[in-house]
């Protein structure tokens, strides 16, 4: 089984870390783990054509657009489950995230019935960034497992808070079990 999650935070900070105690839980329950990081991607915005759409229509199910998301669809169409990180900018998720979900039009279809989560970190309120990956999920039909957030205004002051690592535990472990009897071939 492979847990890739993604990263959608600009910088290396409370966002990242939460995403990687995620992932040494759902590593120690046996899954394949990687870490993808928006922000050491090139990621052009989607220029809304949709030619790469997938599905009845007959297109191609390509993108015109040559950057790295041409490595991060099949890394994604691997995985049989995903775990998604977002700082909160302005109540919502962050551009980059937003950016990242707009280019994965190629194969949204074909990830039906994989298993997904969310962390969150914000300086005073979590908003609607949650909400923002849960419509994405729902859209994409992804089995939404769970969430765990945060507020901190410093990096690194994730680390500190009481209770946040055993909930990033509890994540991994809860988005891990049970793949086993259903792995994406």
């Amino acid at each position: 089984m492979k847990v890739l999650a993604i990263c959608g935070s600009p910088r290396e900070g409370n966002t990242e870390w939460m995403l990687r105690k995620v992932l040494e839980s759902a590593h120690a329950e046996g899954a394949d783990t990687e870490l993808m990081l928006l922000r050491d991607r090139d990621i052009k915005p989607c220029n809304g054509c949709m030619t790469c759409e997938v599905g009845p229509s007959g297109r191609p199910g390509t993108c015109v657009i040559k950057d790295d998301m041409e490595s991060v669809l099949p890394k994604m169409l691997a995985a049989d489950a995903f775990v998604f990180g977002t700082p909160v900018y302005f109540y919502m998720l962050s551009g980059c995230m937003k950016n990242f979900m707009d280019r994965t039009i190629p194969i949204w279809p074909l990830l039906k019935g994989r298993r997904a989560a969310g962390v969150a970190v914000a300086e005073d309120t979590i908003g609607r960034a949650v909400d923002n990956l849960k419509t994405y999920s729902d859209l994409l039909q992804l089995e939404w497992v769970g969430e765990v957030t945060a507020l901190a205004r410093e990096p690194g002051e994730v680390a500190g808070k009481s209770g946040v690592t055993e909930m990033l535990v509890g994540l991994g472990r809860k988005l891990v079990r049970g793949l086993e009897t259903w792995c994406i071939p």
